[in-house]
């Protein structure tokens, strides 16, 4: 079973509220015969669209090939929050890569925000500032404050703002939570929105996108001077450059990326607009996260519905009732709300790795691979996208950096790491009910 096909229905969206409310996008064509390109890019979300807006803007002839329709991954599904830093906080990334390395990640995390707030500008999507971090536990704020302390005084950066018990319920009224961080330099976005503005500007840059083409094998040319052969349903593509941007969808196009990147399904509701009722969950037009191992996450969009994000599984199938999956941690944070309508409830699959940061690879000689965002990828894609362009034209610094940083595989490697997962997030679940 291929979860590019499990869930959905061939070339439609999921149906949620991103596509209900979505821009306009005419359909791509297939991919159909033979073709050739200089750079063939498989998945057309955030890191594949970044890939070949910069590689077509750099004069590169470009195809992206998607199975579905653009954004129709994590890219189009997520929660929408742009968020500061890498997955891990910095005290975690200066022991398992020392303090220059730390200081480099969170540059380049710094400026995959940026890049996102260019995309984002130059496809009219609107990003409204501030993120707050939710905890459950005092000696959080306490670590907090110091993370707090160190960003500002070694990183450079000074937009987080420690909130106590009431300033912090002031913004998001909940007796969930006992306090909390707000990052002013964090935003959040309609996610949908912005991967179809990336499709257009990498189309309008002479990109060559093609939909309804599930790449089912790659022939990679191994000597100097070698093509490589993209195979789809109906075509194929000679090229001299692959990137693989399919994410938590990649399946078993690599082995070695299989074996160090789990797809992992999260689920999302939104209810009908709250009216007056929306200063019952956030006083300000912010996005949330709290510390829970399976996080739950929430914003209002324009309109004034909760988008809530909540619950996981590891399953080819998403459950029969995603609604009632989320239901329960919406309740519990927000138990007055129990009477209100949720309007759409969806699943997607993203994808982690076994010490939760992007896996950097060169699975062959002439092609690179980006995936494993777990959960922090909405900027993070972008600048996977870019690094990767510019590896392709010779400039692999950023690239080689992420690559260096440890990628183990999980237990058991592309082919039992599933059971494990199970074991090891039911654990995590455990301690989540308990309070740990």
């Amino acid at each position: 079973m291929n979860l590019l096909f499990s869930n959905d229905r061939l070339g439609e969206y999921p149906p949620s509220l991103y596509a209900a409310t979505r821009d306009p996008l005419p359909a791509f064509p297939e991919q159909r015969g033979e073709a050739r390109a200089d750079v063939v890019v498989v998945g057309a979300g955030y890191t594949g669209l970044s890939a070949a807006l910069h590689l077509a803007e750099a004069g590169r002839d470009v195809m992206v090939l998607e199975a579905h329709r653009v954004g129709f991954g994590a890219s189009g599904r997520n929660g929408g929050q742009l968020g500061s830093g890498q997955r891990l906080e910095v005290d975690e990334l200066e022991r398992m890569a020392g303090v220059e390395a730390a200081l480099r990640l969170w540059d380049m995390a710094e400026e995959a925000k940026r890049l996102t707030r260019d995309l984002a500008a130059r496809a009219n999507v609107p990003v409204l500032d501030g993120i707050a971090h939710a905890f459950r536990k005092p000696a959080e704020l306490d670590h907090a404050r110091g993370l707090i302390e160190r960003l500002a005084r070694d990183y450079g950066y000074d937009r987080i703002e420690a909130l106590e018990r009431d300033a912090f319920r002031a913004l998001v009224p909940s007796d969930a939570y006992v306090a909390g961080e707000l990052d002013h330099g964090a935003g959040h976005l309609n996610p949908l929105n912005l991967v179809i503005g990336m499709a257009r500007l990498a189309d309008a840059a002479g990109a060559n996108i093609r939909e309804l083409s599930h790449v089912h094998h790659i022939r990679h040319g191994r000597r100097a001077g070698e093509k490589t052969v993209v195979q789809t349903g109906k075509g194929r593509v000679i090229c001299d450059h692959v990137i693989l941007a399919g994410n938590g969808y990649l399946g078993n196009l690599d082995t070695h990326v299989a074996a160090r990147v789990m797809p992992i399904n999260n689920f999302i509701v939104a209810t009908e607009p709250l009216g007056a009722r929306a200063a019952q969950v956030l006083t300000q037009p912010i996005g949330v996260h709290d510390t829970k191992f399976v996080v739950n996450y929430w914003r209002l969009d324009p309109e004034g519905r909760l988008i809530f994000g909540g619950g996981e599984n590891v399953s080819y199938r998403f459950p029969a009732d995603i609604a009632a999956k989320v239901r329960k941690p919406l309740l519990q944070i927000y138990p007055g709300l129990a009477d209100v309508k949720l309007t759409y409830a969806w699943g997607g699959t993203l994808a982690i790795t076994m010490n939760r940061m992007p896996c950097f690879a060169r699975p062959a000689p002439n092609c690179l691979s980006a995936s494993g965002y777990s959960g922090h990828g909405l900027a993070l894609a972008n600048l996977a996208g870019k690094l990767m362009a510019q590896a392709i034209e010779g400039q692999g610094d950023g690239f080689d950096s992420m690559a260096a940083l440890p990628s183990p595989a999980f237990p058991g490697g592309a082919a039992l790491r599933w059971p494990m997962l199970v074991a090891g997030m039911g654990w995590y679940s455990l301690r989540d009910r308990l309070g740990f």
